[in-house]
Order: C-alpha cells, then structure tokens, then sequence
C-alpha cells in the first residue's frame, strides 16, 4: 500500500523570513531555508505527494485535531510575534482522503483524534513557514497535526505517530513525509533580552542538553532518549512539550527505532530557542515498542502532570 517515506524534526522559526527581507537580517538564516530546500529535494525524489506537519503552534486543549482543508490560502500575520511574520502569502493544496484516513485510524487505535476538513482554519506558522521553503510551487498536498498538546500525554502522542504510519502503509495509495515542526529547547530570551540572543541559546545547561540529545540521536540512543523524554521536555523547555518528537518517534518505532538521525542543518540558536534539521531513516518497524496507553490521572501526575 502506501509508504512512510522520510521523517524529519525541523526549525520554524520566524527569522527565516525576516532573512528573505531587506534589512539587518537578511541572509542570515539561509542555512535553515537551505535545509528546508535540501529535504523538500529528498521529498520530491522519494515521491512523496503530502507532507504531514506536526505543528507546535497549533495549540489545543482537548484530542488532537487534522487540519485537511482541501486547500490553503491567505495572508498570515503571527500573533506571537507581529513584527517577525506579518502579511507572508501562502498557498497549498490539502488532502482531505488522508487527514480522514488518519484520524479513522488513530481513534481505532485509542487516540481520540478529529479531522476537519469543511474549515475556515488556516495552519499556524508551525507549518505555514517550512510550506514556504519546501511546497512554494504547491508541488506537495499538506496535512497539519496539532502538536501544542495543552492536557495530552506523550504516550498518546506517540501512539499517534504509529497510528498514523499504520494508515498510511495499510490504507493510503501513496507516499507521504512525517515532519515535526518544532525546536529542542525553547526558552526564549527574556524581553529586552531578544536581540541580543538572536543567534544564541538561552543558556549554556540547555545548549550542552541539547548536544547531548542530538549525540544520542546520532548514536541510536533511542531507548534511553524515550525514558528522559517527559524530563526534557519540562526540564529543557521543550516547544509544544515536545509532542511533535513524541509524534515522530512513535511512528518510527519509538524506543524500539534503529536509525541514526542525519543532521541537515546543524544545531543552532535563535532568540534563546535551540534549532535543527535532521531527517531520521525510516526502518521497517513490528509496533512492539509503543508506549500504552496513560492508565489514570494519578499516573499522569507522576509523569511530569500535563506531559
């Protein structure tokens, strides 16, 4: 049937447009949208016809949810910050079949998950800005997954990710790419601060935690960065609590996962916030890694409260 073809954790942030314009930033994340360009080019060999983006600015506070209008289009200005994206065009095709395929499958796999695809919602900037770099001739259908998880575990997250690799290689006719739009540590510099740390990390305890994690993706490291994965999303200031790695990682198998990540454009700081592209290898995978389901409130408390 269909295949996962490429997995990848990728930056967002919104200086990769200030980098487009005229002015004091311009060219200077070229690197990010070099690497954007690199694993649209990857995509495009492997066939892949949607890109599925697990977006930690789409926030939610109960399920998850599939934006798979039919298409996208408008003008965005970010609410978070006015004055880094505001008036960016963008344009895509959507894939409704797939995004109601997803969620059939995820809920048959205990993840309560809706599908919306008579919708005015437009993506959040999680995915309107790598769509910017990989899909500007709409060559890519686009599928958004909310991945700012208000009241979610990460175990139901990476139950996702597998539920949705499971639609797509039992149900769907086609090939897809699985992209988790988000950071490693994501503390941001403290107001006032910004400029000053706009090309570095917040401190020097997240930038070593954050090259300790990439050496351990790099090595294979998997079952050990599950384990510390509800800690350093709370502890390292994780973006969206790290629901879109959660996302990813199950679907690759999760502490059962043999690849070694591919770094793209490698770790660099923005704002306080630390950044990457790397693409993961995916492997042929039986499920038997997955985490269960999170058994009750009182379990959950124990596992960092709403991580």
């Amino acid at each position: 049937m269909g295949q996962l073809a490429l997995a990848a954790k990728i930056t967002h942030v919104p200086s990769m447009y200030l980098s487009e314009l005229p002015g004091p930033r311009h060219g200077t994340r070229q690197d990010a949208i070099a690497g954007h360009q690199e694993i649209s080019r990857r995509c495009r060999a492997l066939g892949v016809d949607t890109l599925v983006v697990f977006d930690t600015h789409w926030l939610v506070n109960a399920n998850y949810h599939i934006n798979c209008a039919a298409h996208f289009k408008g003008s965005y200005t970010s609410n978070e910050l006015p004055h880094f994206i505001r008036n960016m065009d963008f344009e895509s095709p959507g894939n409704p079949a797939l995004g109601q395929l997803l969620a059939r499958v995820c809920n048959e796999y205990g993840v309560e998950t809706l599908a919306h695809d008579a919708t005015t919602l437009s993506p959040e900037y999680g995915t309107l800005v790598p769509l910017r770099y990989m899909n500007a001739d709409q060559h890519f259908k686009v599928v958004s997954v909310s991945a700012l998880c208000m009241a979610h575990y990460l175990n139901d997250s990476a139950r996702l990710g597998w539920a949705m690799r499971q639609a797509i290689e039992q149900h769907y006719d086609g090939r897809v790419a699985f992209l988790a739009s988000g950071s490693l540590s994501h503390r941001f510099a403290q107001n006032g601060l910004a400029p000053e740390f706009a090309f570095k990390v917040w401190s020097p305890l997240l930038e070593k935690l954050d090259a300790q994690v990439i050496r351990m993706w790099q090595m294979g490291e998997w079952a050990a960065f599950c384990e510390m994965l509800p800690e350093y999303a709370s502890k390292g200031h994780g973006e969206g609590f790290m629901h879109d790695t959660a996302m990813l990682l199950g679907a690759l198998g999760w502490s059962g996962y043999d690849g070694s990540a591919e770094i793209i454009t490698p770790y660099f700081g923005a704002s306080g916030t630390g950044q990457i592209n790397a693409v993961f290898p995916v492997t042929p995978q039986d499920g038997s890694h997955i985490p269960a389901a999170q058994a009750s409130a009182a379990t959950a408390y124990q596992a960092f409260g709403r991580l």
